[in-house]
């Protein structure tokens, strides 16, 4: 691929994600926002969390199943999300570093 091609491929991925964002504030804009759309926008981003989360743990092993049940543990006792996202990611990493690890005995 020339430079010139792969600007203008980085040009194009940009005007279609600018379209995306902005399509969205404009139809938006003229929704009369009822108690039904309102639903709708409260629990979206639990939905799109749980769309990228899931597949990852699926796959993930169980260095990825016990960070998810550490930091679903951390939630629901401290409703505090950086707290159980911090906690979670350790819990990976020491689980990987202590198991996972060739060599150790």
């Amino acid at each position: 691929m020339s430079p010139s091609e792969t600007i203008l491929a980085v040009l194009a991925i940009g005007l279609v994600t600018y379209a995306t964002r902005i399509g969205g504030i404009l139809i938006m804009a003229r929704l009369p926002v009822s108690p039904r759309i309102e639903a709708f926008l409260r629990y979206l981003s639990g939905s799109v969390l749980v769309a990228l989360v899931v597949p990852p743990v699926i796959h993930g092993g169980p260095a990825a199943w016990l960070a998810v049940a550490v930091a679903l543990a951390a939630m629901v006792k401290t409703r505090h999300a950086l707290l159980s996202l911090v906690l979670g990611m350790a819990t990976a990493a020491a689980y990987r570093a202590l198991v996972e690890m060739p060599g150790l005995p």
